[in-house]
């Protein structure tokens, strides 16, 4: 059986081929510009608070991770309410453009911008767990984000069993990503857009179930919200770069999961 390891490689190696990483690293200096983007950030994060609120203050997360953080937008809404967000990115064109906004007047000073393809809890990338033993025990975190990012994951199992290892005993996992609603959940990327795109959308009970077979506790996936994107009317309306002038593409509703996960146990 494949390792979680090998699994990240190989989506990583296929990266470099073209899909994943190289669209997103072609695409990262103009990733901000776009409503859509910022739109369903602000709607992951309000679901992500919306959960929070449910915890006593005893377990509002102080250390927080978001994997697949790309330009940083979510972790830029979640800063103010944590101690310090570590955003990592496969992709290191997302990661230059967080460091630059990060250098900006006003930016956040609790977010540490990593680059790096997570595939094990102990890679020395992340932060140790204690400043004096560098080369210790990394960090572990009382909360894990990704947002649009579960469905570009050829296997999903591996990384959850990173994501399970990273957090401390009580942590939660709160991913979010639109739903695999049937065949219609494939519009969601226009065709010039699909290298990368493993699954189109996250199907809530298989989701639920994988959590579970991991070492989750406590797991709910469920729609959290919904959203109106443009989507192609045919197979290549968008063109070559994927992006609908006046005129083109219709308006379709996306519903959004929340899948939420704890880790009761130091095993």
């Amino acid at each position: 059986m494949a390792s979680a390891a090998s699994n990240l490689r190989a989506a990583a190696d296929a990266s470099s081929k073209g899909n994943g990483n190289a669209r997103f690293n072609g695409e990262a200096l103009s990733w901000d510009s776009r409503p859509f983007v910022h739109e369903a950030s602000q709607a992951a994060a309000t679901a992500i608070f919306k959960r929070l609120e449910t915890l006593p203050d005893s377990d509002q997360p102080k250390q927080v991770l978001e994997i697949g953080c790309g330009t940083g937008i979510l972790s830029f809404h979640i800063a103010s309410h944590a101690e310090r967000v570590v955003a990592v990115d496969a992709a290191e064109g997302m990661i230059t453009v967080l460091k630059q906004k990060l250098q900006k007047p006003g930016a956040p000073r609790n977010i540490l911008p990593v680059a790096v393809l997570l595939e094990d809890p102990e890679d020395g990338a992340l932060p140790p767990a204690h400043d004096d033993e560098p080369e210790g025990q990394r960090q572990k975190f009382d909360l894990i984000t990704s947002h649009l990012v579960l469905h570009h994951i050829p296997d999903l199992r591996a990384v959850l069993k990173t994501m399970l290892g990273c957090l401390t005993t009580g942590g939660r996992v709160m991913l979010t990503d639109f739903e695999d609603f049937g065949p219609e959940a494939k519009r969601f990327h226009p065709t010039a857009k699909m290298a990368g795109v493993e699954r189109h959308g996250i199907d809530a009970r298989e989701m639920a179930e994988m959590m579970r077979g991991v070492g989750f506790a406590g797991v709910d996936v469920r729609a959290a919200w919904t959203m109106s994107k443009r989507v192609e009317r045919y197979e290549g309306e968008f063109g070559d770069g994927g992006s609908a002038e006046a005129g083109m593409g219709e308006v379709m509703d996306f519903p959004f999961v929340l899948c939420y996960g704890e880790r009761r146990t130091s095993k």
